[in-house]
């Protein structure tokens, strides 16, 4: 037998400590939360993404009384990125999380569908995203997916 351990490795940064580029990002991720839909659970999401021509695109949780036909936050910018913006590349994702009381104090992580489609458009860059999962009371930021989702399953499990 043989046994193995996995790390996730993530800087705590408090706010004005975050570079001006991560600062816009992270803002754009809480005006995010804003435009969420979350009449279910009230826990409004919002995720900003930067693309490498420096275009930032807005999603935001969209629930559904019909569980689980709603999206997260992240998908939702991911997906939309995607869609809007095919050339270009996703270089960076902020998260921002708020409840009845305002954003989170505790920086809020994706779910596992979400980190698996964080995998699949780090994958087409070709290079690690930087992840900023905000709170008020500090930004983790990670680099790259694989931090946070060790044992991938990717598409080099599906060529013959």
């Amino acid at each position: 037998m043989k046994e193995f351990t996995h790390e996730c490795h993530y800087t705590l940064y408090a706010f004005d400590e975050l570079a001006e580029a991560d600062r816009q990002l992270v803002l754009s991720a809480q005006e995010a939360t804003k435009r969420s839909y979350a009449p279910y659970s009230h826990f409004h999401v919002g995720a900003a993404v930067r693309l490498t021509d420096g275009t930032i695109v807005l999603g935001s949780n969209q629930e559904n009384a019909a569980f689980p036909s709603g999206l997260c936050a992240e998908r939702t910018a991911l997906f939309a990125a995607g869609a809007q913006h095919p050339e270009q590349s996703i270089v960076a994702l902020a998260i921002a999380a708020a409840d009845a009381d305002g954003l989170t104090s505790i920086p809020t992580p994706p779910c596992g569908a979400c980190r698996q489609v964080m995998l699949e458009s780090e994958t087409r860059a070709g290079s690690p995203m930087r992840i900023l999962l905000y709170g008020t009371q500090g930004t983790y930021v990670i680099e790259g997916v694989k931090q946070l989702l060790p044992l991938t399953f990717d598409g080099s499990f599906l060529k013959e």
